[in-house]
């Protein structure tokens, strides 16, 4: 799916809901290469974690989604420090990692450290078989070599710039372009 995702410039940011379903379309894909009964979802805290969320849902998986908060995992965490209400918001690994095929969701692909630090976290879990990585946006910047299965848009951005994925409170998904806003 990413050899045929769109590019977007900065001042055409696509509706967040088009993107999902792009989205979708790319992890049920992926779902059909691997066993469904060794394939989770890990969604990343937040925007990752809500994407996968409703991905599980609209895929008619069945048990709650698995969610990693990566904070004190990231390489960087001595600069920026935690998120916002991160601390609230615990790792929750539901299911046994040795020997799963994991599909990673997070919002937004940037660094690559937030990545990293993910992929760091779930082998702490065990050695899974597989890790591929789905994202709504990829917006370049990469600082370490990650790339994603599936990319539901790419959009360059400056580094003084951030997307912000809301969740409003019918499940929907809104998206938002930010100025001077932490570096991920």
């Amino acid at each position: 799916m990413a050899s045929d995702t769109p590019v977007h410039s900065p001042g055409e940011l696509p509706d967040a809901e088009t993107l999902y379903a792009r989205l979708l379309a790319g992890v049920k894909q992926e779902f059909s290469t691997t066993p469904p009964d060794k394939t989770w979802l890990v969604g990343i805290h937040s925007g990752g974690a809500w994407l996968a969320e409703r991905l599980q849902r609209d895929l008619g998986l069945e048990g709650n989604v698995a969610t990693l908060n990566v904070s004190f995992y990231r390489d960087d965490f001595h600069r920026i420090g935690l998120h916002g209400n991160s601390q609230a918001q615990p790792s929750s690994i539901n299911f046994p990692v040795a020997g799963a095929h994991v599909i990673l969701v997070d919002d937004v692909l940037y660094t690559g450290r937030t990545i990293r630090a993910a992929m760091n976290e779930l082998f702490d879990y065990g050695r899974p078989d597989s890790i591929r990585l789905a994202v709504l946006l990829d917006r370049g910047g990469r600082e370490l070599p990650v790339a994603a299965c599936v990319v539901a848009a790419q959009i360059p951005l400056s580094p003084e710039s951030a997307f912000v994925l809301s969740r409003l409170d019918n499940g929907n998904f809104s998206l938002a372009l930010e100025k001077d806003s932490v570096h991920e």
